[in-house]
């Protein structure tokens, strides 16, 4: 591999033209400019910097759903509190949530939480150095498996995410639906049988990187900086518009709801939302469905006018989940000292912004809540 990667530096990219490839030809044919490309444009990430099994675990969670630029201050900070398995079994889990409050889908941190203590159980205390180890933990798929297995062991099984589903079937030309799991099932096939042995865990970082800065998720691909422009089916069939093929998405449901900020002298008033369903088990501002006018927010907070210093509309928010949207009316309401709410607890202020972890759709109301 090594030769073969010293052979290419001198060469300029093909267009295979002369024969027919099969799928298999050309996924294998894409290794070499692929690692050569790798070793040339790879970001510098912290996860990369030391790739143990936790490292790559906990980054690979992290960045599910979570911008990389986002994901690294998260990164250093979690790891600084929870720096291996057992640190992180044994983590409270309010704690845990609040380290891991801003990066949202709680229930990431929630299976790593349930890993790691599998982990300690039955493990001594380290991931399984198997695939089938590895996807037996809770949280942990067939991506997050491969990630782990390949970068942090060194074993020969693909990590297939959207970046890779939307450079393969590019390279392929497939028209396969990459939002179903039959196709993705087929491109870890693919991958798998015809996947480096001795370089799996840079073959799989190449394609991911191929696919967020190259062959990119948003807007026109950048072809002409492609590694693989001369193998590329859907570019010389002039498809890359079209592929990859995903099946629309049904429309998001659209949710009404007032929010509420409430003080009273240094303390806030929270909600703990139920263990199930969306947010499960998270603090949040009191609110409910539908919009309130001032009277009738002061009637679902249980207050009388006397016990309220002041009320003040906020601006209009909106938070998007993957099949929710909420159309936001916040209240900034002031109570007097001795008022009661039964929409809560009231809790420190201090207390609440350091210790209390709250869900980024409550974004636009904390900031008159808790200052931040």
């Amino acid at each position: 591999m090594n030769e073969n990667l010293r052979l290419f530096e001198d060469m300029e990219v093909l267009e295979w033209e002369e024969a027919p490839l099969s799928e298999e030809e050309r996924i294998r044919a894409a290794v070499v400019p692929l690692l050569f490309w790798f070793r040339q444009n790879a970001r510098a990430l912290p996860w990369r910097e030391e790739p143990t099994p936790y490292h790559v675990w906990i980054s690979e969670i992290m960045l599910q759903q979570t911008r990389v630029e986002a994901v690294r201050a998260y990164y250093r900070r979690f790891l600084e509190e929870l720096p291996d398995i057992r640190a992180l079994a044994d983590v409270p889990e309010e704690r845990l949530f609040k380290l891991w409050e801003g990066l949202g889908y709680y229930n990431r941190a929630r299976n790593l939480k349930k890993a790691a203590m599998e982990a300690v159980e039955h493990y001594g205390g380290e991931l399984p150095d198997s695939y089938e180890g590895l996807l037996s933990l809770p949280g942990i798929g067939s991506y997050t498996a491969g990630a782990i297995a390949s970068i942090a062991y060194g074993i020969a099984e693909p990590a297939v995410d959207g970046n890779v589903l939307r450079v393969i079937s590019r390279l392929l030309a497939d028209r396969g639906d990459i939002l179903k799991q039959s196709v993705k099932k087929q491109m870890e096939r693919l991958l798998r049988e015809t996947m480096p042995k001795d370089a799996a865990g840079a073959f799989n970082q190449a394609l991911m990187e191929v696919g967020a800065l190259v062959c990119v998720p948003n807007g026109a691909p950048h072809c002409g900086e492609c590694p693989l422009k001369g193998l590329c089916l859907a570019r010389r069939m002039k498809l890359t518009e079209e592929i990859p093929v995903k099946a629309p998405k049904k429309a998001r449901v659209i949710e009404e709801r007032t929010v509420f900020a409430v003080l009273r002298g240094d303390q806030v008033l929270l909600h703990k939302r139920p263990e199930r369903g969306l947010l499960a088990g998270l603090y949040e501002l009191p609110g409910t469905r539908g919009y309130l006018d001032v009277k009738e927010a002061l009637d679902w907070l249980g207050v009388e006018g006397y016990q309220v210093e002041h009320i003040e509309r906020l601006p209009d928010a909106k938070h998007i989940f993957s099949h929710v949207e909420w159309r936001m009316r916040g209240y900034q309401v002031l109570l007097k000292e001795g008022a009661e709410t039964e929409a809560g607890f009231f809790a420190d202020r201090e207390y609440a912004r350091e210790s209390c972890a709250l869900p980024g759709a409550f974004k636009a109301y904390t900031k008159y809540l808790l200052g931040t």
